[in-house]
């Protein structure tokens, strides 16, 4: 595994876990309605990423690789 391939793991890791972490925090108390929509927002846009992420590195990583 390369270095690009490595940080693009790591990056991806770090956006989905925030994004995760921010879909969770929605069950507990309760937001104002800003609040649950930016929550909402930005965690769908972060674990998507991430997943897209993660992807697109192990795609890298399996061409990288010869046969």
């Amino acid at each position: 595994m390369s270095y690009a391939v490595g940080v693009m793991y790591v990056v991806a890791a770090v956006l989905a876990t925030v994004g995760i972490a921010l879909l969770v925090s929605l069950a507990g108390p309760s937001r104002t309605e800003r609040q649950v929509y930016a929550f909402r927002m930005i965690g769908i846009m972060a674990t998507a990423a991430g997943i897209v992420l993660a992807m697109s590195a192990t795609a890298m990583w399996r061409w990288s690789v010869t046969p």
